[in-house]
């Protein structure tokens, strides 16, 4: 076993890096097509710890790495994808846009809980549970990545701290539902302009707004000098240490009032990482967000799949088994998001760009919305960012509530 951390570490990036050379192989493309990168730099970590090619202490929660990516890069994560949010390109879509979006996020949060209480009928051991192993905490992270994203799923981890085995089952339930869920959007995009006729929705301004986002990009990208890079790092790790020290000193106060524990106010995590999703946001509003033309959000990416790939080392992947009706929960839960995406799709008569790339930014984040952007243009995939950006910006307040809900729904 592998106990080193240096050694783990290496093994972690060397699969990593392996994952993203891979993926650029045209012979590899119907293969990634049916298994992306996000999926594999969860679940290959996940079966090498399952291998027992890893130490039992480098893998768990006390663990040096896991506490670094959890408490450094986690916020720092969230603050590169926040201060790039770009407010006036997603105006030139109109509200219809963000509607659908928002409309996929109250599919979220209250299809939770409804999935919960359905399931609760007929298996109530499948969503019940005491303490650590109390479903809906694992349940809450999956809220977290299916409003926001991977770093939104970390941060309700930590707030509601499920059990390792049903954080395990939870990820396993989000990756798989999620990830059918996106398949299914794609191959709606072969079929946009049917759907289209059928909402009698115009799609003149997705074709208006992509002539924009070209000639944008061709005009302020530029290539990143190492000021740029030391910029990027000092506003992620900066203002990760400004929240970590606005949390020192609430949280003490907070104690005090031991009601506010229910309700997880007396964590840390959660100032941490509300304190860091504000200040990004407040950013975007100032001449920092330039720091996108540099490749801000690709270093956000990076920390991502950093905590992405050591969230995996952490899986059981035998541990579904043991509960499978999780499973019945997702799939409930996802259908009910669908619905309210097809509502407010038929409401606004929107084009199924917007119904397709809103729900995916929400279920899949920026992982995954701009593939199924550029499934409908390349030169579209930035919507699917700003989109799913802005899902970062309230993903973890929305998988909290969701949480709270679904903690209701199950007693």
């Amino acid at each position: 076993m592998v106990s080193n951390y240096a050694v783990v570490l290496g093994i972690l990036c060397s699969v990593l890096g392996l994952i993203f050379y891979t993926s650029t192989f045209p012979s590899l493309k119907k293969f990634y097509d049916i298994i992306p990168p996000v999926l594999l730099s969860y679940f290959i970590p996940g079966l090498l710890t399952t291998a027992g090619v890893f130490a039992p202490e480098v893998v768990g929660d006390d663990s040096a790495i896991y506490k670094v990516v959890s408490q450094y890069l986690l916020p720092a994560t969230l603050v590169l994808f926040t201060l790039s949010m770009d407010l006036k390109t997603l105006k030139r879509l109109g509200f219809k846009t963000v509607m659908v979006f928002l409309a996929g996020i109250i599919g979220v949060v209250t299809g939770g809980p409804i999935a919960v209480w359905i399931v609760k009928q007929f298996s109530p051991a499948t969503v019940g549970g005491e303490g650590a192993d109390a479903v809906w905490k694992g349940l809450a992270t999956i809220a977290g990545s299916w409003t926001g994203g991977g770093a939104n799923q970390v941060a309700l981890k930590e707030i509601f701290k499920p059990s390792e085995k049903l954080f395990s089952q939870s990820v396993s339930v989000d990756i798989i539902v999620g990830e059918l869920w996106m398949a299914l959007m794609i191959y709606g995009a072969g079929k946009s302009l049917a759907i289209d006729r059928f909402f009698k929705a115009d799609a003149s301004a997705i074709t208006e707004v992509q002539v924009k986002l070209e000639a944008y990009q061709a005009q302020n990208q530029r290539t990143p000098q190492l000021r740029d890079l030391l910029m990027i790092i000092a506003i992620g790790l900066g203002v990760t240490g400004f929240a970590h020290a606005i949390a020192d000193t609430i949280v003490p106060i907070l104690k005090e009032y031991p009601g506010l524990e229910r309700f997880s106010l007396t964590s840390k995590v959660f100032w941490i990482i509300s304190m860091a999703t504000i200040v990004g946001i407040t950013l975007s509003f100032t001449p920092v967000r330039q720091l996108e033309h540099v490749g801000s959000s690709k270093i956000g990416s990076v920390f991502l799949y950093l905590l992405i790939a050591t969230i995996g080392l952490k899986m059981d992947l035998w541990a579904i088994a043991d509960n499978p009706g999780l499973f019945a929960v997702g799939v409930i839960w996802i259908l009910i998001h669908g619905v309210f995406i097809v509502l407010a799709g038929r409401l606004f008569k929107a084009p199924f760009f917007f119904m397709a790339v809103g729900s995916q930014a929400a279920i899949g984040g920026p992982a995954s919305a701009p593939v199924v952007a550029a499934a409908f243009h390349p030169s579209l995939a930035p919507v699917g960012v700003l989109l799913a950006i802005l899902g970062y910006a309230i993903g973890t307040y929305a998988g909290y509530i969701t949480g709270l809900l679904m903690q209701w729904a199950a007693y």
